[in-house]
Order: C-alpha cells, then sequence, then structure tokens
C-alpha cells in the first residue's frame, strides 16, 4: 500500500493519494477514507479504488492505516 502527495489533473491542489490497496473491498475503503477525512478535517473520496484525501496529510493517513492493521510505504516525492 502505497501512500503519494501529487497534484496531476487537478489545477495545482494538492491531494494524498492512497493506493495498492488488497484484499479489501468498497465498503472497508469508504470507511477508512471516513476516518481519514474525520481525522485530517478534509474532504476526500474512494475513486477508481483509491483514497483521495485533499492536501498533504501524509503523516496522519499513515497513523491511520498503521492502526488499521496496514503497512503503509511512502512513495513519490
Amino acid at each position: 500500500m502505497d501512500i503519494k502527495r501529487t497534484t496531476a489533473g487537478r489545477g495545482g491542489k494538492t491531494v494524498t493519494l492512497v493506493t495498492g490497496f488488497v484484499g479489501i473491498g468498497l465498503p472497508e475503503k469508504e470507511s477508512l477514507a471516513k476516518k481519514m477525512r474525520n481525522a485530517c478535517g478534509c474532504g476526500g473520496t474512494v475513486k477508481d479504488g483509491d483514497i483521495e484525501i485533499q492536501g498533504d496529510q501524509r503523516e496522519k493517513i499513515a497513523q491511520i492505516l498503521s492502526a488499521a492493521g496496514f503497512r503503509p510505504v511512502f512513495a513519490g516525492g
């Protein structure tokens, strides 16, 4: 599972993208996205099987994923 910060195709706005989920379905992703939105105090969505959270929230998201039993890896810049 990778956590990246990207601005591609978003008019210069930064989002944190969580990709590479294995073995969990859409309801679980929606639940994780909701936890991330609440913890970060920002918007986000599940899109094309990946979770997008507005802003650069990599540290908080990594803590949430670790607490949920995943092993997050920071990827990219």
